[in-house]
């Protein structure tokens, strides 16, 4: 590598890091020599991997090498020259000076002599080393056996062959001027498919008018070759699409009928590839029928994900065009899979339009009821049919006119299903009651005849705030309140559980008193935990049993009352004062009596709750907000005749209407982000055209990118985010002071799964460093790929040092390392400590959205939780709001705010807000904010939990906020 101040001294190639065995114990240099000048083929073979590890490590070994040239090349054994090609490849070729050494005149007569060994082996392994040979000085004695390997009678021979004088080609063009020439004339009369496949491919980077002549020669017989050679025809067209226009209706003739291929290869980059030729409908529902069918018929998750992916990002481009086939994909649902699934939905989703909705509801009606017949496995299928009634809620609120049929189904099956699935087919039901008013009535009916049925309380809550909000004439008001009392069952509560129990009692008091005393004593009495005795009402004991014993035959409501689920009562409590207040709107005067008979009974209802909650009959008794919010409502009516007015407006008007903004809030939220996604591809009017025919010709023109290859290689290595120059300082991390004698400054690049360290490291000394390399090790989930290089830095000269780091998970992770090297003595070694280099979890974290079902699951789900208190001095919060002081927190953590906005709206001196995002990994990071500021010249308070599956993210995202939290009040 090159240096400003003049060449650098060569430098060896290191491939690998290989830990050493600490069981082993690594031996030196005199018995090494040892080893290979006397030691049998197997101790040989030891030895020389010993030195082939040393030397990648970046040991010294020259003194050995004339050992090897003596000792171990004039062997015949088959082992040992495969491991004599490996050491040539990373044994040191150059002298200090940078001559090539002496010795590999040697390595060169062996080479010659391995090229016309007769056993095939021996012959390919040599032309496949060949390929990683760089030194003219070396190969060009090698051409002419090269060259005469091309007609060898083995095809093992003769596509390493090939392989050779493509390598050869393209680094040293002039040993070998006519290449190109010499493999067209194997690629006419090879017969073995492999090394034709090799010849095209050199062909193709090398001479690719010669490969485009071929093709048109052998245009009928590509759908009869080998896999290979059909993907070296595919990436010849990719290739030369542009270059070799006139050929294009060639081109995609030979791609269609690749599309019919039986490999999975094949077909996936024909299709891929018939894209970037065309963008007509008929090839862009070609390739999209083909990436369904791999979708369906491969076994592979992993592949079917990235094919759905690729057909994701063909229908974004290609709107409306293959809408047609959203009944084909759905074929995919035959996958088990869950993520293979969710994929597929989401994808049926876009493709839903006004022609396909109602085949699309059909199809998807079949799936769910599959989840729910098949009673073997119905506890596996929750998640799926979960999936599948957020699929259906989500088409029916965009196409109302399937909502009627959708919601006839979740009301016939919402009792067969789980609670998770029938709390969002409750869900939707109250949106479609609410954005239909002519659906109402029958949502109420079917509510009514199959209210019995429902268990869990979160159904029945959304199930009686419907009852209550949409119940409004007479009629549907006393047909509700019939199918309510069944649902509880006798009153009084407290009375009807308490003459239960004695009758209970009653029966046992024949058995307890057949029962020893013994026995009959040992349960009225419990050891607490510091050894005392104490006694247990017998009264709680019974009451506790013989409610459990009869919990699951007693009504619906009177269940989850007595499973003390007073959420469920409170609900309970506002829907009897809404459809008493409804009856006395709605009712005549005659009706009068009929009023207070409903509004009695609701009272002695809603004071049976409270009882119960009092009582020895549930295992969690009342909690302080339910028996609030149950005395409000009894105080409600209580008072009704005389604030009749203003009850009415706070339990029946001012309730729906909060319910019709929540909706129309959503509702607004996804048409802004399908607005803004539809503008992602919006160009401006006075933007530049740029014409593909001409891209060729005009280098500055930039081409649509999703065309080429070389854009996923972008992709991939990062290059494509295109950050501007000054933006790329901010990455820049100093790793030594400035009167050290080495300084050291890296560029840190972050891709998707690594990071590239581009170290700048420069001499400030006016002597040659000599064997400089920098040591970096990693903590947390990061790993090394590659060690760099050593070099030889002149004085107050530069060199540029580069280290490649996977990364595989968000956790936190450090890199630290040392700078090492010799001085112009001998035993004169020097090292310094490098600065450590942080990891920004900011780079992988990206804002998200879920639902709040979801939210809340994980919420539950996640152990790890970091509390991080927020406060903020007066000054900094003088011009500074709630909703301003989240946005900035958003800001600092990437994170999305699932919260509506119109619930942040007001100003009440509080806000409370859920904050979610997800890794490039795919993990969870979830947060609420609870802040506080009471006054206007008061300082902002409060804090944020944070939860993760994994403690780096939470703990990294907690010194995020830390830090936002300095920065703000500085």
């Amino acid at each position: 590598m090159a240096t400003a101040m003049g060449p650098a001294a060569p430098t060896d190639a290191c491939y690998m890091l290989i830990h050493p065995r600490l069981d082993v114990e690594t031996p030196n240099l005199q018995t090494l020599k040892r080893n290979l000048e006397r030691g049998t083929d197997d101790i040989k073979a030891e030895a020389l991997q010993q030195v082939i590890s040393g030397t990648l490590q970046g040991e010294n070994h020259d003194q050995l090498l004339m050992h090897i040239i003596r000792f171990v090349m004039p062997t015949r054994n088959k082992t040992l020259k495969k491991l004599l090609l490996l050491y040539w490849e990373v044994c040191p070729k150059y002298e200090a000076d940078g001559k090539l050494k002496q010795e590999t005149i040697l390595i060169c007569n062996a080479l010659l002599n391995d090229l016309q060994h007769p056993n095939e082996f021996i012959r390919g392994s040599t032309l496949r080393f060949l390929c990683k040979l760089r030194e003219a000085e070396l190969l060009e004695p090698l051409i002419g056996p090269t060259r005469e390997c091309l007609s060898h009678r083995h095809a093992y021979v003769r596509k390493n062959a090939v392989e050779a004088v493509s390598s050869i080609y393209r680094t040293l063009p002039h040993l070998i001027p006519d290449g190109p020439e010499l493999i067209s004339g194997v690629l006419q009369t090879e017969a073995d498919m492999t090394c034709r496949r090799n010849a095209l491919t050199m062909l193709t980077q090398s001479a690719p008018a010669l490969a485009v002549q071929w093709l048109k020669e052998n245009a009928q017989l590509v759908s009869g070759f080998e896999e290979l050679l059909q993907l070296a025809v595919i990436d010849l067209i990719r290739r030369t699409a542009r270059d070799f226009a006139s050929e294009k209706a060639l081109f995609i003739r030979c791609i269609f009928e690749l599309l019919n291929a039986a490999p999975s290869a094949v077909k996936y980059e024909a299709a891929t590839t018939l894209v970037t030729l065309s963008s007509n409908p008929a090839a862009v529902k070609a390739a999209a029928s083909c990436y369904i069918t791999l979708a369906t018929k491969e076994s592979d998750n992993n592949v079917r994900i990235i094919v759905l992916e690729r057909l994701d990002r063909l229908r974004m481009r290609h709107e409306g065009i293959i809408d047609d086939l959203v009944m084909d994909l759905l074929r995919v649902l035959t996958a088990p899979d869950l993520d293979v699934r969710r994929k597929v939905l989401g994808i049926v989703m876009k493709l839903t339009s006004q022609r396909n909705v109602n085949d699309v509801i059909s199809m998807l009606k079949k799936e769910l009821a599959k989840t729910v017949s098949d009673a073997s496995d119905y506890d596996k299928n929750t998640d799926y049919r979960l999936l599948v009634i957020q699929t259906i809620h989500s088409c029916a609120s965009q196409f109302p006119e399937v909502a009627a049929s959708v919601v006839e189904l979740f009301l016939d099956s919402i009792a067969d299903f789980g609670a998770s699935s029938a709390t969002d087919a409750i869900v939707f039901i109250r949106e479609v009651a609410e954005k239909f008013p002519d659906l109402r009535q029958g949502i109420v009916s079917h509510l009514v005849a199959s209210f019995m049925d429902f268990k869990a309380g979160k159904v029945m809550r959304g199930a009686l705030w419907i009852l209550g909000e949409y119940a409004e004439t007479p009629d549907e008001i006393r047909e509700v309140w019939t199918r309510l009392r069944k649902a509880i069952g006798e009153l009084p509560l407290l009375a009807a559980e308490q003459r239960e129990l004695d009758a209970a009692s009653a029966s046992a008091d024949g058995a307890e008193k057949s029962a020893e005393p013994k026995a009959a004593s040992s349960g009225s009495r419990r050891i607490l935990a510091d050894g005392t005795y104490a006694t247990e009402s017998s009264l709680t004991a019974r009451a506790t049993e013989a409610s459990s014993l009869k919990l699951d035959s007693k009504p619906p409501l009177r269940a989850v009352l007595l499973h003390s689920d007073f959420f469920t009562g409170t609900v309970l409590a506002s829907t009897l004062t809404k459809l008493v207040l409804r009856f006395a709107r709605a009712s005549s005067a005659d009706e009068e009596q009929q009023v207070n008979s409903l509004r009695a009974e609701a009272v002695l209802i809603m004071a049976g709750i409270i009882r119960i909650g009092q009582s020895s009959f549930v295992t969690t008794p009342i909690d302080e907000d339910s028996y609030d919010r149950v005395l409000a409502c009894i105080r409600a009516l209580e008072y009704m005749d005389e604030d009749s007015d203003v009850l009415t407006e706070a339990f029946i008007d001012d309730t729906q209407s909060a319910f019709a903004r929540l909706v129309k809030g959503e509702t607004k939220r996804v048409e802004e982000e399908e607005r803004k996604h539809s503008n992602d591809n919006a160009v401006q009017v006075d933007d530049v055209i740029e014409f593909r025919l001409l891209a060729a010709a005009n280098k500055g023109a930039s081409v649509s990118a999703e065309d080429t290859l070389e854009h996923d290689i972008e992709l991939a290595t990062g290059e494509a985010e295109g950050r501007a120059a000054v933006s790329k300082l901010d990455s820049v991390v100093q790793l030594t002071g400035f009167s050290d004698a080495v300084y050291a400054e890296a560029y840190v690049n972050v891709n998707q799964y690594d990071i590239l360290l581009d170290v700048m490291v420069v001499n400030q000394t006016n002597t040659t460093l000599r064997n400089l390399s920098i040591e970096f090790s990693t903590l947390g989930d990061l790993k090394l790929v590659e060690k760099p290089t050593t070099y030889n830095v002149a004085p107050f000269s530069f060199s540029s040092v580069k280290a490649s780091i996977k990364v595989s998970s968000t956790e936190t992770g450090v890199i630290f390392g040392t700078i090492v090297y010799d001085g112009p003595n001998v035993n004169d070694s020097h090292s310094i400590v490098l600065n450590d280099i942080h990891v920004d979890i900011m780079e992988y974290i990206r804002p998200a959205r879920c639902d709040s079902a979801q939210f809340h699951a994980m919420w539950t789900e996640f152990e790890w939780e970091n509390k991080v208190n927020m406060s903020t001095t007066k000054e900094a919060a003088e011009n500074l709001d709630l909703r301003a002081y989240l946005q900035h927190i958003m800001r600092a953590t990437n994170m999305a705010c699932l919260t509506p906005t119109n619930a942040l709206a007001g100003d009440c001196g509080f806000l409370s807000a859920n904050l979610y995002a997800r890794s490039i990994f795919g993990e969870d990071a979830l947060a609420n904010i609870s802040i506080e500021k009471p006054m206007e010249e008061s300082p902002i308070t409060g804090h944020i939990r944070i939860r993760a599956k994994t403690q780096g993210i939470a703990l990294s995202l907690g010194d995020k906020i830390s830090a936002a939290k300095v920065s703000l009040s500085e």
